[in-house]
């Protein structure tokens, strides 16, 4: 299965926008069912020992976190992430084990492949996203490629577009949301300009 789009990010700049995505508490607040996300080495993951230790113990994210702060912990390339992600199909609701990879990280693109399992499916992914300034803000290009096994697979297409569709808007949607807050912060501030310290990291 082949996945792409763009999504426009109003009032904000290239910076801002990787340093959100860059950021894997930022992608597991955004993303709709992520229980964690968090760097590993082992090859062996333990994904319960994970989920205890990380359920409930996530730092700021912008704007509260401090943006040098948020680099210092940001998805380094050639790293390997693993993620518990909850997703509802139908009345499928798999729990998948996940782990990825970021291939590459080099502003203004990322890309990443991982894989996943639950009970009775499975998935392979590879994706990557663009960024692009405009005069109005930020084009993220996106794109994904997949490949779905077992019982998720035999629900189709028709099934599973429409929900990755609705994933992938309300995980920009998020996004674009706190990115919004860095804007309002900055003009409240008095003593210090989260925009410029963003800039300040490039």
């Amino acid at each position: 299965m082949n996945f792409d789009g763009t999504f426009e990010i109003d009032d904000v700049t290239a910076e801002e926008v990787w340093l959100a995505l860059s950021d894997p508490y930022m992608i597991k607040t955004a993303l709709p069912g992520c229980e964690f996300l968090v760097r590993v080495d082992e090859d062996d993951v333990d994904f319960e020992r994970l989920r205890a230790e990380n359920g409930d113990k996530d730092p700021p994210i912008l704007p509260e976190a401090r943006p040098k702060e948020v680099a210092d912990r940001a998805f380094v390339e050639g790293a390997t992430y693993a993620t518990l992600i909850e997703l509802s199909v139908g009345s499928v609701k798999p729990s998948f084990e996940s782990e990825v990879t970021i291939t590459e990280r080099n502003f203004p693109r990322m890309s990443a492949s991982g894989e996943g399992s639950a009970a009775s499916s499975s998935f392979e992914m590879s994706a990557w996203m663009d960024l692009e300034e405009t005069e109005n803000g930020v084009v993220v290009e996106w794109a994904a490629e997949a490949d779905v096994f077992g019982r998720i697979a035999q629900l189709g297409s028709r099934m599973i577009n429409p929900v990755a569709n609705r994933i992938v808007n309300q995980f920009f949607d998020s996004v674009a949301d706190r990115l919004k807050e860095v804007g309002d912060a900055d003009e409240q501030q008095t003593g210090e300009n989260l925009r410029n310290r963003v800039r300040e990291l490039f």
